[in-house]
C-alpha cells in the first residue's frame, strides 16, 4: 500500500474513474450507500468469480446455493437474531449524530484496543479518559451508550392490519443452515461437505463509516463446513489458513495481515478469529472464521421439528454436524484489493502517475484498445471486436496516446494495445504492460494467447 493513501484520496479517485458513487448522489446521496460503476462492477464480479472458483469449483466436498433473502420470520428466532441483535450506540448531543461506541474506540486506537470484550461502562470510560472527540463535528459531548436494533424490517401482506414482520436478512449463513438437509439429500453429500453462497445482508447500522468498509447493505462471500466434532478443530485451522492465501494470492502483502483471535467468544463457539487488513484508517477485520459447534443446526432443529442429524453410511454413528463458518465481505475485499494496488510512481521525467496495481486475472478490464489516430478507429474497432468475445476490453480514443495510458493505469488495466499505421501493414500492435511500462510488437492473432496466459489464475 502506498503510504500516501488516505481514504479520501481513494474515494476522489473511485468517483473520478467510475469504480464507485454516491448512492443517490443526485438526491444528496443516502447514507453510506455505493453504487458500483462500470470499472468498479467489473473489480467486484472478478473478486466474486475468485473466490467461487477457489472455493466452490476447485473443492469437490463443496455445493453452492443462492438462498432467498426473505426467511421465514421464525428462522431469525433460531438464530437469536430477533431477541438480541442490536450495536452499542451514542449521539453527539452537539451534532445529532449518531457512532457505535465500539468503532468509535476502535478507530481512536488504529484497531489497536479492542472493545469487544469491554462492559457498556468499560466503554464509556475509555471514551472520557482518551477524550474521543464526534468524528463530525469535533466536539466532546456524548450521551450515555444505547443499544439499537440491527435488522431491517419490512411487511408481508397488502391488507392493512393484516401484515405480517418479516426482516432483511442480516447474514447469509441462515440460508446454508436451513439448506443443510436438501443440499445432503439431493447431492447425496457425505460429512465432512460445506455449503456456499455469496449473497447482500442488510444491517441497520445507523452510523456505518470509512467508505466501503462498513455499510447498511453489503455482500457476502461465505461457506459454512459440515464436520464431526472430532475433525472440527482440524476444519477450522484448515480454513484459517486457506483465508489468508486466498487473499494473498489476491495481492495482500503479507506485512498488512494478521490473525486476531476473539477476546470474547459466544457461549456456543469453541474458537473465532479474524484475519485484519491495515487500512489507512488502521487495522480493521476483513473476515471472520468461527467455530460454532452445533449450536446452528441444534437450534433450527428445536425450532422447526425437523432433525438435523447426519447418519453416517460407514459407522452408522447419528450425530448433529459441527460447523466450521469461513465468511468474507465482497465489498470490504474490494476495498482492501484498492488499496493494497494503488501507488503514486514518481517517473524518471519527475511526472508522477497514479497506478493501480491489480492482479491481472481481477482488474475491470484486461486490455484497453487504442487507436493512435481516430483515422485508425475502424482497425482498432476490428481489434476490439475480436478481443471483447474473450476479455473484458476497453476502447478509448480521445486525447494523447499518453494521457490514455494515464487513465489506463488508474484503472489497472494490464495491457494497453496501441494501433498505429503500421498496423494496417503487417498487422502488428504494440502491447504495453501496466506495471512496467514496456512495450513490444505482436502479431493480431498472438493477442489472445499472450493475454490469456498473464491472466490465469
Amino acid at each position: 500500500m502506498d503510504k500516501k493513501l488516505t481514504m479520501d484520496k481513494l474515494v476522489n479517485l473511485c468517483k473520478n474513474r467510475g469504480f464507485v458513487f454516491q448512492g443517490s448522489e443526485i438526491y444528496g446521496g443516502f447514507a453510506n450507500t455505493w453504487d458500483f460503476g462500470p470499472v468498479g462492477v467489473e473489480l467486484k464480479n472478478n473478486i466474486k468469480r475468485a473466490w467461487w472458483k477457489k472455493f466452490v469449483q476447485e473443492d469437490v466436498n463443496t455445493y453452492g446455493v443462492d438462498a432467498a433473502i426473505l426467511m421465514n420470520p421464525k428462522v431469525w428466532e433460531a438464530s437469536g437474531h430477533a431477541q438480541s441483535f442490536s450495536d452499542p450506540q451514542m449521539d453527539c448531543k452537539s451534532c445529532k449524530y449518531r457512532f457505535r461506541a465500539d468503532n468509535l474506540i476502535e478507530e481512536h486506537s488504529k484497531g489497536e484496543t479492542s472493545a469487544e470484550k469491554m462492559t457498556t461502562k468499560e466503554m464509556e470510560d475509555y471514551i472520557v479518559e482518551h477524550k474521543i472527540k464526534c468524528p463530525h463535528c469535533g466536539n466532546f459531548s456524548w450521551t450515555p451508550i444505547r443499544q439499537f436494533r440491527l435488522m431491517f424490517e419490512t411487511s408481508r401482506g397488502t391488507v392493512e392490519g393484516e401484515k405480517d414482520v418479516v426482516y432483511l436478512r442480516p447474514e447469509t449463513c441462515q440460508g446454508e443452515y436451513v439448506n443443510f438437509l436438501n443440499v445432503q439429500r439431493t447431492m447425496r453429500a457425505k460429512v465432512p461437505f460445506a455449503i456456499a453462497q455469496i449473497g447482500k445482508s442488510f444491517r441497520n447500522e445507523i452510523t456505518p463509516g470509512n467508505f466501503l468498509f462498513r455499510t447498511v447493505e453489503f455482500e457476502q462471500m461465505e461457506l459454512q463446513m459440515f464436520c464431526h466434532e472430532k475433525d472440527s478443530m482440524d476444519f477450522y485451522n484448515t480454513y484459517k489458513e486457506r483465508a489468508i492465501k486466498f487473499v494473498e494470492s489476491l495481492g495482500l502483502k503479507e506485512d498488512n495481515l494478521r490473525f486476531h483471535d476473539h477476546d470474547k467468544l459466544a457461549h456456543y463457539a469453541k474458537a473465532a478469529c479474524d484475519i485484519q487488513y491495515n487500512f489507512p484508517i488502521g487495522w480493521q477485520e476483513l473476515n471472520g472464521i468461527h467455530h460454532r459447534g452445533t449450536w446452528d443446526l441444534s437450534r433450527h432443529s428445536d425450532f422447526s421439528g425437523k432433525t438435523m442429524d447426519y447418519l453416517d453410511p460407514f459407522t452408522n454413528e447419528r450425530f448433529t454436524p459441527n460447523v466450521i463458518e469461513y465468511s468474507i465481505g465482497a465489498d470490504r475485499l474490494m476495498l482492501a484489493i484498492m488499496c493494497e494496488a494503488y501507488e503514486e510512481e514518481v517517473l524518471d521525467n519527475g511526472e508522477t502517475r497514479v497506478v493501480m496495481h491489480f492482479l491481472p486475472a481481477i482488474a475491470p478490464y484486461k486490455v484497453a484498445i487504442l487507436p493512435l489516430q481516430k483515422n485508425l478507429s475502424d482497425k482498432a474497432k476490428e481489434v476490439y471486436a475480436k478481443l471483447s468475445k474473450k476479455f473484458m476490453c476497453d476502447y478509448d480514443e480521445a486525447g494523447s496516446i499518453g494521457k490514455r495510458y494515464r487513465r489506463q493505469d488508474e484503472i489497472g488495466t494490464p495491457f494497453c494495445v496501441t494501433i498505429d499505421f503500421d498496423t494496417l501493414e503487417d498487422d502488428t500492435v504494440t502491447i504495453r504492460d501496466r506495471d512496467s511500462m514496456k512495450q513490444i510488437r505482436l502479431k493480431i492473432d498472438d493477442l489472445s494467447d499472450y493475454i490469456q496466459k498473464a491472466i490465469e489464475f
